[in-house]
């Protein structure tokens, strides 16, 4: 672990560097695989290059698979004795103690398929299942979110700009914007619309984005006060978790080996609000794994 601690900039600049190639990509190949509108088929249900995984609402489109592969060829140049976890194609074997790389290709591939301007390629290294370094690119803006345990967080803008994060001074939960997220299953989603109905008369407004790993930069920049959400799998939070907590956030994630199924908290918060926020969600049920 004191070897990885010593390279730790390195690999935030590895991971830099991975996510803004592989975002140039994703928004580059959206137009070639869809152009306008990827709903121009026959039916408008599922368009080619298009897959379903744990519903029929949860897609993968060749591009999430084209961009992991991608990924995973750049980190074996760039870092070969490390290891992959990716959300497409799985892990890879490892020991203890080596480097582990966390990518989510497209964070937010509903609104890739769609056209809305909000999803990224996202990419942790962890050891030990703990995040040490990370990067989120968001594809649409071109901004890079960045952070290095103990090291602080930033947010690179597509000029090269670099402006240090720090989570909003917030204090008063009744004011605060939260940003949220929901499952693919029915029987998530009724339980996480339960605990959001008790959550929403206690706060100033509820954003749902769809890609957790653009709402954890948003709370480290300062443009949400929190974000919650139940079933998130390691990628989703692996980069994004690192850099609201680099900013200053309250950050509370699943174990390191869980998946979506667990339905386990993802939290970060504002530190003035962070409390209050999780006596409201225990209150509401929304400690629990749903």
């Amino acid at each position: 672990m004191e070897d990885v601690q010593l390279n730790r900039w390195e690999l935030s600049e590895v991971a830099v560097a991975v996510v803004t190639e592989a975002a140039q990509r994703v928004a580059a190949r959206r137009a070639e695989v869809f152009g306008a509108n990827a709903f121009d088929g026959a039916d408008g249900a599922r368009p080619e290059g298009v897959t379903t995984k744990s519903t029929p609402t949860d897609p993968v489109t060749v591009v999430d698979t084209e961009t992991e592969r991608f990924v995973r060829e750049r980190l074996a140049e760039l870092r070969p004795d490390d290891t992959v976890l990716g959300e497409e194609f799985g892990g890879d074997p490892g020991e203890s103690g080596a480097v582990r790389w966390i990518v989510d290709p497209i964070d937010g591939t509903v609104n890739f398929l769609y056209g809305v301007p909000a999803y990224a390629v996202s990419l942790g290294a962890q050891v030990d299942g703990v995040s040490v370094a990370g990067a989120v690119a968001d594809v649409v803006h071109g901004t890079v979110y960045a952070a290095v345990r103990d090291g602080g967080a930033r947010e690179i803008s597509p000029d090269g700009t670099v402006r240090e994060l720090s989570a909003n001074p917030i204090t008063d939960p009744a004011l605060a914007l939260v940003a949220t997220g929901f499952g693919y299953a029915r029987e998530r989603r009724e339980k996480q619309g339960r605990v959001l109905a008790q959550l929403l008369p206690a706060v100033r407004d509820v954003r749902r984005i769809g890609s957790a790993a653009l709402d954890l930069c948003m709370v480290a920049a300062g443009r949400a006060d929190a974000h919650y959400e139940h079933g998130l799998s390691p990628w989703d939070w692996a980069a994004g978790a690192l850099i609201a907590q680099e900013a200053g956030a309250v950050v509370i994630v699943p174990a390191a080996d869980s998946s979506s199924a667990d339905g386990a908290l993802t939290l970060a918060a504002a530190p003035g609000i962070a409390e209050a926020l999780i006596e409201l969600l225990r209150s509401a049920g929304g400690l629990e794994a749903l």
